[in-house]
């Protein structure tokens, strides 16, 4: 097939990407660190302009937004396909990697630039998935992983927080959370585990906490992934016929399936009363993997960008450091 007759069956978004990827070879030559930087900015605003609106602006929590009326299966931004989408996650990955080591060698040189991110959502929402894929070409060096179950003896010793602050990203760190304090509003709530004056307590002093953070130099994003009630349905029977994913089940999973009305109620309440200016929520339909794992890839990758990080400078005479090393 002539070469014409393939770009005009070629995608606009595969069209897109290919440039991103020009651009990006391109920008390996650059003169000067600047550069460079400036290169992998506009490559990324590139890379951007594959959703037709963005996620950060269509997702976001609004008080009119409602969780259950939320299709699971929609794609709302992106008019690709899985393909489309997971090049798009590849591509993206990278410069998240590369926006990652700027970060951390910020830090390691005393900038409190850090990022915090909290991925909730109903059992088989696909959160494990979303740090495999989107973060697979992260330095391990600079990323903390933690899942949050239910509060063990220790945890119990403490106020509620306890555990969280333990594992917040360090200077310069990413941190993901798989669940979080949330956990500890929407629990007691439906199953009744404290007075209601206890969790009702909960909302405002989330939201003093994620202000102080912000405050500090931590950056939040907040995701809730939306999944179906028919798609969980079919990822547990998967589970259950599949030796390799047998682990994966727990019969407490159809106990949180029975009640889910009253957790999307409960998450509503989370959403009205804590995405807050500094810290807002973003509701992701998640029946498609591929379609949230891009979504998650664009919000991160360009909270990063945003932050406008150089690298750090040499803080010694270069000269007199290549002289010392040549009599060593």
């Amino acid at each position: 097939m002539p070469d014409k007759d393939k770009d005009a069956k070629m995608s606009s978004i595969a069209k897109t990407l290919n440039k991103v990827e020009d651009r990006l070879e391109k920008g390996k030559n650059c003169s000067s660190v600047a550069e460079g930087l400036a290169n992998v900015a506009k490559a990324s605003e590139l890379l951007s302009s594959v959703w037709t609106l963005p996620p950060g602006q269509l997702l976001r929590f609004h008080h009119d937004t409602r969780v259950a009326g939320i299709d699971g299966d929609s794609t709302p931004g992106f008019d690709g396909n899985k393909d489309d989408a997971e090049r798009f996650i590849a591509i993206s990955s990278s410069e998240i990697a590369r926006y990652q080591r700027l970060m951390y060698a910020n830090g390691m040189k005393g900038s409190r630039r850090r990022l915090l991110i909290i991925l909730q959502g109903m059992d088989a929402s696909g959160k494990g998935g979303i740090v495999r894929h989107v973060f697979s070409q992260g330095d391990p060096m600079g990323m903390h992983y933690h899942g949050f179950g239910a509060p063990t003896g220790e945890e119990k010793d403490h106020d509620y927080l306890w555990r969280i602050k333990r594992e917040l990203p360090q200077n310069g760190w990413i941190s993901i959370f798989d669940r979080s304090q949330y956990e500890d509003i929407v629990m007691p709530r439906i199953y009744k585990t404290y007075p209601e004056e206890v969790w009702q307590a909960r909302y405002d002093e989330i939201n003093r906490f994620e202000s102080q953070l912000v405050a500090d130099g931590c950056s939040i994003i907040k995701i809730f992934l939306v999944v179906s009630k028919e798609e969980q349905k079919e990822h547990f029977l998967g589970r259950l016929e599949d030796p390799t994913k047998y682990w994966k089940f727990d019969p407490s999973d159809l106990e949180a399936r029975a009640r889910w009305d009253d957790y999307m109620a409960a998450w509503q309440d989370v959403f009205a009363r804590t995405s807050t200016e500094q810290a807002p929520w973003y509701l992701v339909p998640a029946d498609n993997r591929w379609y949230s794992r891009a979504v998650v890839s664009e919000l991160l990758r360009n909270v990063l960008k945003n932050m406008n990080m150089i690298w750090p400078p040499l803080e010694v005479d270069a000269d007199e450091m290549r002289r010392q090393l040549e009599t060593l």
